[in-house]
């Protein structure tokens, strides 16, 4: 089988973007049988070629794996940058660190994010196109939260979460102004309720909530489509290997 460099590169996973990939052949980090090649459309056959990135082999991980992860607070959906670590921070994924491979670890991304102190259920795999197919804006893909808010949940508040909520953000460094499409929402408690959006924006739910003027305290996502975090068993922090099938049947169809 034949590639071009930059593409085989892209699939070892080891590589955080396509960019990092290009980066690191035209910066001659890269050798094909021993010789450095700075073409990122260098075609090879991977079966008869050895790569190498810094003297370290790379190989093609085509299996991909998902898992289904409790999310605990105190994490982030990230991997830590050098400032992060100062400051003490802790990845979701240092969770799996010792549980997979190398190269599976490097491969791992989140299907979409939770901030930091919420909870609750997160895919994590290594299928890109999945995680573009549930995450894109191009289609619906339903997750819902237990919401706790710092007041009762009024009915004005709801029937406005039920309109659409319009967000301004400006936070010095960008600025935004949108509505919040149409969600449902269920009052279980005065203050505790169980809603469901169809999009994902950044800090969104707590953002609508503090645009009604009710700060959440508390958010868990419970699930995405018909894919239930109860149905496991997980404690915050724990993960179970799922099956794609089960990922496509529950949450989005047709198969990619």
């Amino acid at each position: 089988m034949k590639l071009r460099l930059h593409q085989f590169l892209s699939k070892t996973g080891f590589f955080a973007s396509k960019a990092d990939a290009k980066q690191a052949i035209w910066n001659g980090d890269i050798t094909v049988n021993g010789s450095v090649v700075k073409k990122i459309d260098f075609q090879f056959n991977v079966n008869t070629k050895e790569v190498q990135y810094q003297g370290k082999v790379l190989e093609l991980h085509d299996e991909d794996v998902h898992f289904l992860l409790h999310k605990p607070a105190g994490c982030i959906c990230s991997r830590l940058n050098s400032h992060e670590e100062s400051l003490e921070k802790h990845s979701i994924y240092e969770l799996f660190r010792d549980h997979v491979d190398g190269p599976t670890y490097e491969r791992l991304i989140t299907v979409g994010r939770l901030d930091e102190q919420t909870t609750g259920f997160l895919l994590v795999t290594t299928d890109g196109k999945m995680v573009h197919r549930i995450t894109s804006p191009d289609h619906t893909v339903n997750k819902t939260y237990r919401v706790e808010t710092k007041s009762p949940i009024t009915d004005a508040q709801m029937d406005t979460i039920r309109n659409g909520v319009r967000i301004i953000v400006d936070d010095g460094d960008a600025s935004e102004d949108y509505w919040t499409k149409p969600a449902v929402i269920e009052r279980m408690e005065p203050q505790v309720a169980m809603l469901t959006i169809g999009e994902g924006k950044k800090r969104q739910i707590r953002r609508m909530f503090g645009a009604l003027d009710n700060p959440v305290v508390d958010l868990h996502r419970t699930s995405t489509e018909k894919m239930e975090l109860d149905a496991y068993g997980l404690q915050p922090g724990e993960f179970v290997a799922v099956a794609r099938s089960d990922i496509v049947k529950q949450i989005y169809q047709p198969s990619i």
